[in-house]
């Protein structure tokens, strides 16, 4: 159970979002970049990660979002500074990214409750189901 000033919360949602048209492009220094990227976003805002995978073709959290912001304002600023610092530090921006943009605009986003451990395990186990995966609390 997490506290704000006058409330009490436990706000945790499994998050999947996915790179434009799918595009198998999260590999290599970019993997490493987007992953230091949404953990600085996450720790600005007040979002606690408690697992991640970054997998070549999508990203999954688990994720807590205090009850003063939106999944909606979570997903469009982890999104949008991911994108942006991106294409600040990458020269080759447009071969990553088709069509200027890096990610999708939607995502599916669930509730976390009394199924948590089986969700955390879910996103720790994507490596069987994908090759290329990252653990988001490995210290790059």
């Amino acid at each position: 159970m997490r506290t704000l000033s006058h409330s009490f919360y436990d706000c945790k949602y499994h998050i999947v979002f996915t790179p434009k048209y799918r595009g198998k492009i999260l590999k290599g220094q970019v993997v490493k970049e987007i992953r230091r990227i949404i953990r600085l976003v996450c720790k600005w805002k007040g979002f606690e990660i408690l697992a991640g995978k970054v997998c070549s073709d999508h990203i999954h959290l688990v994720i807590v979002i205090p009850p003063k912001h939106s999944v909606s304002y979570a997903m469009s600023i982890i999104k949008g500074k991911s994108s942006s610092w991106i294409k600040k530090k990458n020269k080759n921006y447009k071969d990553i990214c088709r069509k200027g943009s890096l990610w999708s605009r939607g995502y599916f986003v669930s509730t976390v409750g009394v199924d948590e451990d089986v969700i955390k395990r879910y996103v720790r186990h994507q490596s069987k189901h994908n090759q290329i995966q990252q653990d988001m609390f490995k210290p790059t």
